[in-house]
């Protein structure tokens, strides 16, 4: 029974991964594909099936449309275009929030999840890893006394929900290893751990008070943003 509780588990542990990243990848292709209208599949318009031609089809639409607005005149026609869609009660709030988040992660100079950070959550003593998303301001900022950053606490092992917090900028300390590092850390409740040097000798998180190349040297180091009282 131990012989074959052995191996059974060093089976899953080859098949397991492979059978994710291949369902990962058809229901990305299936996605794709169902992006693209009849009238543009290669039946209609060579007469035959050419596999995976939605996908690069999707690809070219998608390099072309970053070409084109990144151009004056295709940037005034996107700014129309988002004016238009500015007026549709509906629409107007889905596609701006959906813009705001998209704007502030992928935009090649924002700060969004460019820094691993080690916060104490959800109580102290607790350690555990979050990403820099930026300071707050406005409003929320005259509210909080001294200098705060904004950071996004992902859950495990799936990132995509968390929680949004706002500490005090002495409070988060800036790690050495990457965002994907610090990711796959997560995803994998902590089994994967990032290369050995990545992290503090003896791996003592307070030990980390020292390593602050302050989170808030990329983000808070703009004038305060907090109004006049």
């Amino acid at each position: 029974m131990r012989f074959f509780k052995r191996y059974f588990i060093t089976g899953l542990l080859i098949w397991i991964p492979l059978v994710i990243t291949v369902w990962v990848i058809t229901l990305l292709i299936r996605t794709m594909d169902s992006f693209v209208p009849s009238f543009l599949s290669s039946q209609s318009l060579f007469g035959v099936r050419i596999p995976g031609f939605p996908v690069v089809l999707v690809l070219v639409v998608v390099l072309v449309t970053g070409l084109f607005g990144a151009n004056f005149i295709g940037r005034a026609f996107v700014d129309r275009w988002e004016k238009l869609l500015g007026r549709i009660p509906l629409v107007r709030s889905i596609y701006n929030s959906v813009k705001q988040v998209s704007d502030t992660v992928l935009a090649p100079n924002g700060q969004a999840f460019r820094e691993a950070v080690l916060v104490q959550y959800p109580r102290q003593g607790s350690w555990t890893i979050a990403f820099l998303t930026g300071s707050p301001s406005g409003e929320v900022a005259a509210y909080l006394p001294g200098r705060h950053v904004s950071v996004y606490v992902p859950t495990t092992p799936n990132p995509t929900s968390g929680f949004f917090l706002m500490m005090p900028r002495e409070d988060v300390h800036v790690l050495d290893m990457s965002v994907d590092a610090a990711l796959k850390y997560i995803v994998s409740m902590g089994v994967v751990a990032p290369a050995v040097g990545k992290l503090l000798e003896g791996g003592d998180p307070a030990a980390l008070g020292g390593h602050t190349h302050d989170a808030a040297d990329h983000v808070a180091d703009t004038p305060d943003q907090r109004p006049p009282a």
